[in-house]
């Protein structure tokens, strides 16, 4: 059996789930395009190729290799786009919570059953149809969970509008001990560099008290400002629309000390070895094309 346990986003990571990318199936028509950012290398002909994915998850893999990690990984479905392991379901506590997704990627559920197969079954929660949620908005701290969402009475019209208030509310009476932090994300179905898709697309806590953020990001400046004064302003490393835009804050910790980082953030990635971290570079650009990055495409199962 595995015995989930996942308190935070830094912890010694012991076991995970990996997507895959070996088998994505065609370039998606353009009305398809779950995000702005797919669509825009969907229409520029850049639309990323299997082959250079699947190089970039196994840099990822080799890195988890590295520091003793057990990997599981999705089996493969034909044509079917498996990467961003981290919608489909997410762990708090010793909870397997499955997320209600997109319809169009509701099979990736079903290959995972392998591991789901090894979670005791009162441990896995399905949420109600009318409450949606995916992991890259929900991220357990601590008492805290954070989680990003979208206010707007207009949230059926966002294709990237992915965690509504039903689903904060649920967590809330699911973890009625822990205190369950909403922030209003600014959306766009149009414009990439003016979605924030998921919490984690403009806010990472990381270990040693520093975090990762862009403002704007934020629709409430308030909820900002709280986060900010949360972890201390001196401890956060700002980015800015174009790091945004790549997904410099989607990075993923293996420990409070090591973090998986695209090789292109120079910028973050300086900052981060001057704040004392290790940091574990892979390229990871491609996979970026689809508007997710590190985090997105890992599900943590069992930290420390």
């Amino acid at each position: 059996m595995i015995k989930l346990n996942i308190n935070d986003e830094i912890s010694r990571l012991r076991a995970v789930v990996l997507g895959r990318a070996d088998s994505n199936g065609p370039v998606p028509k353009l009305e398809d395009a779950y995000d702005p950012k797919s669509a825009e290398h969907i229409k520029a002909g850049t639309y990323p190729k299997d082959e250079d994915m699947v190089k970039e998850m196994e840099a990822v893999a080799e890195v988890f290799k590295k520091y003793e990690v057990q990997v599981f990984r999705p089996h493969s479905i034909k044509d079917y786009n498996q990467i961003f392991s981290r919608d489909i379901a997410f762990v708090i506590e010793d909870k397997f919570i499955i997320a209600n997704i997109l319809d169009d990627r509701s099979m990736e559920i079903a290959a995972i059953e392998h591991v789901i197969n090894q979670i005791d079954p009162s441990k896995i929660i399905e949420f109600p149809e009318n409450a949606h949620i995916e992991g890259g908005d929900v991220m357990p701290w601590g008492e805290y969970i954070f989680v990003g969402t979208y206010y707007g009475e207009d949230y059926p019209s966002f294709i990237t509008a992915r965690t509504n208030m039903n689903a904060v509310k649920h967590l809330q009476k699911l973890f009625p001990h822990k205190k369950v932090k909403s922030f209003n994300l600014r959306k766009s179905n149009t414009v990439a560099d003016e979605n924030a898709l998921h919490l984690d697309c403009c806010f990472q806590p990381l270990g040693k008290g520093k975090a990762i953020i862009h403002k704007e990001g934020f629709l409430i400046e308030e909820e900002y400002e709280w986060l900010v004064n949360f972890l201390g302003k001196e401890n956060c490393f700002h980015i800015t629309k174009e790091e945004m835009y790549n997904m410099n804050s989607n990075v993923f910790s293996i420990s409070p000390e090591v973090v998986i980082s695209e090789k292109n953030f120079t910028r973050l990635n300086t900052w981060l070895r001057e704040q004392g971290f290790t940091v574990e570079e892979v390229p990871y650009a491609e996979i970026s094309k689809q508007e997710g990055l590190l985090r997105c495409t890992t599900m943590p199962l069992i930290r420390d």
